[in-house]
């Protein structure tokens, strides 16, 4: 093979090996910033302390009572999510 034509072959592979890293680079930074749509911004917690609202894991049988409430996001215990569940308060 004469070697302009090894030389007009491996530039163009060379140009889309480097085009191709630097696409997978960009890919694994994740988006640029601000580009994510972020909603809108968190209300104020509330404060639900005489409700009886209480986060129950359904397979230790852990409770954790909430007092207060902002945006929820249901943890998880044990691998699985818990449970909300609300008890009425006996007069």
């Amino acid at each position: 093979m004469p070697r302009w034509l090894a030389f007009l072959t491996a530039v163009p592979f060379a140009y889309l090996i480097w085009r191709f890293g630097t696409a997978h680079l960009r890919a694994l930074s994740g988006p640029a910033p601000g580009s994510l749509d972020e909603g809108p911004p968190p209300s104020e917690p509330e404060d639900v302390d005489g409700l009886d609202v209480y986060l129950v894991c359904g397979e230790c049988g852990t409770e954790f009572k909430v007092s207060r409430l902002g945006a929820l996001q249901v943890p998880r215990h044990c691998g699985e999510k818990m449970q909300v569940v609300r008890r009425v308060t006996e007069p």
